[in-house]
């Protein structure tokens, strides 16, 4: 299915409904909306395999704006709307858009590149105007509400959030398929969490990021209705499931933790008991923030692993990981396998880098250097995200840390995450970060930079006891040996943190050995 159908059958139904606005963008609206601005890219000279960008912010025609793009045949980028003006012109030039598209909310910022991207043939403004970009609206309006005549899927070319260097572009095969063909998503979705056309999902998180664009639209395609948040509040989250009767969702960990951290009378005045899908990925979830989170919502928490790269995909329900706790599950798309440097295959137990076989292959567009890095050594086509972690005996997949992100310390290999686990749910740490500092004797040091709940807190008392507290949970040598405090820590709203920002304030120009 595909909105198209969906509007045959349901026209008025909604499509998407704005959390904080509550505008409501029907089926009908989705379909011809997204077919009026497929028109326009065919009349501005777009083919199948050709590619559009577009940053907005959690915009109530985002999700048309993918959808005009998906039922062309094109690429298309769905950029972050935090982006400065040089990443932004570096993503837009390096996917070699045609057309960019932006709003109102991100003149500013849009703006600042024409000169940079002259690849660009077509710019437009939704709500506005600005210079060098066209009505949004005007373009659209000019064109007919039916499909293109060679309508065929599209794929996204989506960048990572460049947490450990440049965003690199993942590029898949454009296979020029019908547009109700579907793919291996829809198919996971479907057999993992059964939504209907009555499932109502909640999307929390910003819509440009892979997860929150990827399955907004599959559960598009069985007719189920979105409600987006323009941005995310714990309480309001709470409130949106009682109000819309939200049978799925999707989360990150940092969603979870300032959700269990509201005072337990505001956690127990909303009616959670429509939910009967909570999913959860992107970033590490500690085992205690999860083990409350079954507690308080039972046995409806599925976690995923996978990455923009879709080269695997493994999977966990609650009662496997209540059973396994720590896992992210096992395999349902590729093999998982877990090599040392020289890529041999490591027994049950040991860590390594983890490499995805059989799985979908993709590219690093324009970046065959970074292509290659992602395959293993050993030619096979193997392919790693850049995580290092290790299999059970029972094929059950544990995260450790990014491979960019470890500390050897006196010889010794430190995975930071472990202590981030542990500090993340200290009553008195709103966020955490954990990673290397230069050290004369030890060559690295391991530094907390932590984020106080109460900002008043900060100073040698409450270093000296989160320490105390990490050294109670795990060996001295994994602990840190100092902890800064600041106001807030660079992460993306995503849950993914900037961590290579704040190393980049403790180390000399160079001197990390890391990216």
């Amino acid at each position: 299915m595909h909105p198209g159908v969906v509007a045959a059958r349901t026209p008025d139904k909604p499509a998407v409904i704005m959390a904080g606005s509550g505008r409501v963008v029907t089926y009908r609206e989705l379909d011809e909306e997204s077919n009026r601005l497929a028109r326009l890219f065919r009349a501005s000279g777009l083919r199948p395999g050709d590619h559009i960008a577009f940053m907005l912010e959690n915009h109530p025609l985002f999700l048309v704006v993918a959808w005009a793009a998906h039922r062309s045949g094109l690429y298309y980028t769905a950029i972050s709307s935090r982006l400065k003006s040089e990443e932004l012109a570096y993503i837009v030039g390096n996917c070699e858009a045609q057309v960019f598209i932006s709003s109102a909310a991100l003149a500013e910022v849009a703006t600042s590149i024409t000169e940079r991207t002259p690849g660009v043939r077509l710019r437009l403004m939704l709500d506005g105007v600005a210079p060098g970009f066209e009505s949004y609206e005007a373009a659209v309006a000019a064109h007919p509400a039916t499909p293109v005549e060679d309508e065929s899927q599209g794929a996204d070319m989506l960048y990572s959030s460049g947490t450990t260097g440049r965003p690199k572009g993942v590029k898949t095969r454009i296979g020029h398929v019908p547009l109700d063909t579907p793919g291996a998503l829809l198919q996971l979705v479907q057999f993992l969490f059964a939504p209907t056309a009555d499932s109502v999902y909640l999307s929390p998180a910003p819509l440009y990021h892979a997860a929150p664009l990827r399955y907004c639209m599959t559960f598009q395609r069985v007719g189920a209705t979105i409600v987006v948040m323009e941005r995310f509040d714990p309480e309001q989250a709470l409130a949106l499931i009682e109000k819309y009767r939200v049978t799925h969702s999707q989360w990150v960990p940092t969603m979870f933790i300032k959700m269990l951290k509201l005072p337990e009378a505001v956690r127990n005045k909303y009616d959670l008991s429509s939910l009967t899908c909570a999913i959860h990925a992107a970033a590490p979830c500690p085992v205690p923030v999860k083990e409350q989170m079954i507690a308080w919502w039972g046995p409806i928490v599925h976690e995923y692993y996978a990455g923009t790269e879709g080269n695997g995909f493994l999977y966990v329900g609650s009662a496997d990981w209540l059973a396994h706790k720590g896992t992210v599950g096992r395999p349902l798309l590729g093999v998982a396998r877990v090599c040392d440097e020289n890529g041999d295959e490591l027994p049950a137990g040991e860590q390594g880098t983890i490499y995805f076989s059989d799985g979908p292959r993709f590219e690093y567009h324009g970046d065959p250097e970074k292509t290659r890095a992602s395959q293993d050594p050993q030619g096979r086509g193997w392919t790693t995200l850049g995580d290092i972690g290790h299999l059970d005996g029972d094929g059950f997949l544990y995260l450790t840390d990014r491979r960019s992100y470890m500390i050897i310390s006196g010889g010794v290999n430190v995975y930071p995450q472990e202590a981030e686990n542990v500090l993340s749910v200290h009553p008195k740490v709103a966020d955490v970060a954990v990673f290397g500092v230069p050290d004369e004797e030890m060559g690295e040091a391991v530094k907390a930079v932590v984020q106080p709940a109460d900002p008043a807190g900060a100073g040698p008392a409450l270093e000296a006891e989160l320490i105390a507290y990490c050294r109670d949970h795990l060996a001295a040598y994994k602990c840190p040996k100092s902890v800064d405090f600041r106001d807030e820590l660079p992460r993306h709203p995503t849950g993914k943190l900037y961590k290579r920002l704040l190393k980049d304030e403790y180390w000399p120009a160079g001197g990390s050995g890391q990216p």
